[in-house]
This record gives C-alpha cells, sequence and structure tokens, in this order.
C-alpha cells in the first residue's frame, strides 16, 4: 500500500517542478487526505472523492465540480503508484459558475467601514491604522483583496503615486497608479506605521501589531467583525457583502461616471479592465450586465444613437 500523504506530497513536488502553483489546490488536497484518514480510507475511491467534493453542501455545484476535479487529477497520478486506487470518471459532479451579485456599498456605508476601523482595539495603535487603510485603499483601486497585503515597501511609490503588484492573479504584474489624495494617505500611514513598529520583522507595507505582513485570513476575519458592527451583517451572518465587492463597485462607479460624462466607453474599457487587472477585457463586459443603473445607463444611450438625425 502506498500511503495517500506521501503521494500528495511527490504529486504536488512533481507538478510544481513543471511550472505549476497549485497554492489553493494544494490546500484543498491536504483536506482531502485528512478526509479519507478521518474515514481510515487506505485507498482512494470515488465514494469517497465525491463524498469529499460535495462540500459544503450550501456550495454552488461548479465548486463541488472543482473539487472534484482536483481530486480526480490527483487519483490518475496515485492509480499510476499503486492501481487498487480507483479513478472516478470524469463528469460525474457537473456545475457551471454563477457570479455572485455583486454588492455596491454607499458612500455612508464605506465611511462607516472606516469608522469602524478606526476604532479597533489596540495595543500599539498600529491595528486601526493599518486596517482603516487596507479598507480605504481597495475602495478607492478597486484592488483585489490580496494584492495590497502582498505590497512591499518598494512595491509602493509615494513620490511619484504609483503601486506595484508583482505576480498578481494569472501570475501578471500591473502599475496602479492613484489620486494624489490617496498617494498622500498612503505617506500618512507609513509615517505612522514606521513611528508605531520602528523595528518590523517584514518588508510589507501594511503591518500587524507585531511587525508581520497582514495575512489575507486576518483581514477578511476582521472585515466581517466590522460589516457585523456597522449593520452590514447580523449578528451571526457567515454570509453578506464581501470585500470583493469594493472593487464591484469601483468599476460600477467608474462605469457610470464614464456614462454620465458622454464617455466613449469602447474606447475606455480596455483601459478600466488593464487597470483592475482583468485577463480579457469581457471580465469587465460583465458589470454592465451585473448592475441594474449600468443597464439603465447603456439603454439610455443606445436610445439616444437610435434617434440621433442621419446627416
Amino acid at each position: 500500500m502506498t500511503d495517500l500523504q506521501h503521494l500528495l506530497d511527490e504529486y504536488l513536488a512533481t507538478r510544481r517542478a513543471l511550472g505549476a502553483e497549485l497554492r489553493l489546490c494544494g490546500r484543498l488536497l491536504q483536506r482531502f487526505v485528512a478526509f479519507a484518514a478521518q474515514r481510515e480510507a487506505a485507498f482512494l475511491t470515488t465514494e469517497l472523492a465525491q463524498q469529499w467534493a460535495s462540500q459544503p453542501r450550501d456550495a454552488q455545484p461548479a465548486q463541488w465540480a472543482n473539487r472534484f476535479g482536483m481530486v480526480r487529477r490527483f487519483a490518475l497520478y496515485a492509480h499510476a503508484a499503486d492501481s487498487r486506487h480507483e479513478v472516478p470518471p470524469p463528469g460525474l459532479l457537473r456545475g457551471s459558475y454563477r457570479r455572485p451579485q455583486p454588492y455596491i456599498y454607499s458612500d455612508k456605508e464605506i465611511a462607516d467601514l472606516l469608522g469602524a476601523a478606526r476604532g479597533l482595539s489596540a495595543t500599539t495603535g498600529l491595528r486601526p491604522c493599518t486596517y482603516a487603510g487596507l479598507l480605504a485603499l481597495l475602495a478607492v483601486t478597486g484592488m483585489r483583496p490580496s494584492e495590497p497585503l502582498g505590497l512591499d515597501r518598494d512595491d509602493v511609490d509615494l513620490e511619484a503615486g504609483v503601486l506595484t503588484v508583482r505576480q498578481g492573479k494569472f501570475g501578471k504584474s500591473r502599475n496602479i497608479p492613484v489620486h494624489a489624495s490617496t498617494q498622500a494617505a498612503l505617506a500618512r500611514y507609513a509615517a505612522q506605521r514606521d513611528r508605531l513598529c520602528p523595528q518590523p520583522l517584514d518588508p510589507g507595507f501594511f503591518l500587524s501589531k507585531r511587525g508581520t505582513r497582514i495575512t489575507e485570513w486576518a483581514l477578511r476575519w476582521t472585515f466581517v467583525q466590522l460589516s457585523r458592527q456597522v449593520g452590514l451583517r447580523g449578528p451571526s451572518d457567515s454570509r453578506g457583502p464581501r470585500l470583493q465587492d469594493f472593487r464591484h463597485r469601483f468599476a460600477v462607479a467608474t462605469l457610470l461616471s464614464w456614462y454620465r460624462n458622454g464617455a466613449d466607453i469602447e474606447r475606455h474599457l480596455p483601459r478600466l479592465a488593464t487597470y483592475l487587472g482583468h485577463a480579457h477585457v469581457s471580465d469587465t463586459y460583465w458589470y454592465l450586465s451585473a448592475t441594474p443603473e449600468l443597464l439603465e445607463a447603456a439603454a439610455r444611450r443606445l436610445d439616444h444613437r437610435a434617434w440621433r438625425p442621419l446627416r
């Protein structure tokens, strides 16, 4: 018998040596191996893969299918090492991904969140500064939640007002110019950070009270607490407006501003896609269909063009 954990270590090492990162996949497959160990399963079976992949029960079917596909690819490797490991048939779990409807924060809701962040308890005073700065930066730049966490000090040009995101989603890097007011706010945070944490343990721009980089888990946990505090979630709600919705708000607000100012959307949209770091401009077009106010603005624009007299 070949131990599943040993097989998984070999599988991940082999694929990573070929260039795959497998960050999420690696974490999930570790959970699958733990799931199998809890059931004292010596071999990978179709039933075991299906049971694990169909969690959590309230997830979208597309998420189940994605988890099942990860296990199936690992099963192909395991079966090659020991034929007693089953390879689940393809397509056993199917589902198409449905993007959740974006939540568009109001100005007041963002102000409330920032106010709550500034009121966070802290021994050194750095924690409220850091989380208020992180949430404000997400709101005004539309960055992915993980991107400001990955910024090092050298990635934030406080003179030119440019942020450098390195190895973001899809392995892409990009420069993000920011408004002068954002530039000034980042400089104020940097001064506070350096005063409150003169000997950091990490080169990260945004730091915890211990002088280490803020983790994505810590950001999400803190955001849930803040959103409950300001009434965006119930006291025990696990679902509600997300950090990702800051990005949606930025994209929608930008597009609405262009529509209201009569800008050429077709010409400007690729610029917004580049700024947001979208792999395809179609990802940016999605906001047009996902937001009723944008659809209405687009319809008005089309009506205006349709009735424009010919010359």
